[in-house]
């Protein structure tokens, strides 16, 4: 009898986590009424789809929201790779005692550093700019701890072997390390871009326009009570700003999980 407790719990456990997306997916295709009554037989419609994206400049959201994860993305590689290269294969006093300070940092929440990283952005003038929303992501404990726990796997007879054919110490970091990482860097940019797309309480504060917003601060404008609310409109909306990683999700699942297995995540 216990043996199928755990898979009942767990399948129990699925349905009550998924049902807010399948609500989302259902009201989105039905007019309000059909959607809050589950009306099985009522028709389906993508006039909520019509009336959301009327309704908001999403074009500019979603680009915004791109080239946002894309910012920060390229940043956390090239900091992660020279901090995980510098931790696992170089040797410098207190290095050891430095690794754990950028450790320290898994510890403390984002919200933590709000009021500072604000300052910081102000002073700089980086607010209402997406190098703002990404500035204080880029250096990622996270991403640093990956890529040295990558790098200490690489066979040292590979960087002997380069340096003997006269590569530099970049030379063997991009030829030699970086590659062998190359599961690892699938796994965290994974992991990065879902987790930026969607980021929402640091980009609503450091956000004053349009023409800045990412997708997560234009849902939550639009859904605002003062615009109305309309359960399948904002279904709608909703569907529309989470397609894009449930799509990647969907197509890279297997190399989402092998990747992860192969980095040797723990």
């Amino acid at each position: 009898m216990m043996r199928y407790v755990e898979p009942a719990l767990a399948i129990t456990l699925a349905i009550l986590w998924i049902s807010p997306l399948v609500f989302a997916f259902w009201a989105a295709f039905h007019h309000v009424g059909d959607a809050v009554n589950f009306r099985l037989a009522a028709p389906w419609t993508l006039d909520n789809f019509r009336t959301a994206w009327d309704g908001a400049p999403w074009l500019r959201y979603f680009l915004n929201t791109f080239l946002m994860v894309t910012l920060i993305l390229a940043g956390q590689f090239i900091l992660c790779t020279l901090a995980g290269f510098a931790f696992a294969q170089t040797e410098f006093r207190g290095r050891d005692a430095l690794f754990i300070l950028v450790l320290l940092q898994l510890f403390i929440l984002p919200e933590v550093l709000i009021v500072e990283n604000y300052r910081v952005a102000a002073s700089l003038g980086l607010l209402d700019s997406l190098l703002g929303i990404g500035a204080p992501y880029m250096a990622s404990a996270f991403g640093i701890f990956l890529m040295r726990q990558a790098f200490k796997s690489v066979p040292k007879e590979l960087d002997e072997a380069a340096r003997v054919e006269g590569c530099s110490t970049l030379g063997v970091l991009l030829r030699v390390y970086v590659p062998a990482a190359r599961p690892t860097y699938l796994a965290y940019a994974l992991v990065s871009v879902s987790t930026h797309w969607n980021n929402f309480l640091w980009p609503l504060i450091v956000t004053n326009s349009p023409s800045t917003r990412p997708l997560t601060v234009g849902l939550s404008l639009f859904a605002a009570p003062e615009s109305g609310v309309d359960i399948s409109v904002i279904s709608a909306a909703t569907v529309m700003v989470i397609a894009p990683l449930l799509i990647g999700f969907l197509i890279f699942q297997r190399q989402f999980v092998q990747a992860f297995l192969t980095a040797g995540v723990k």
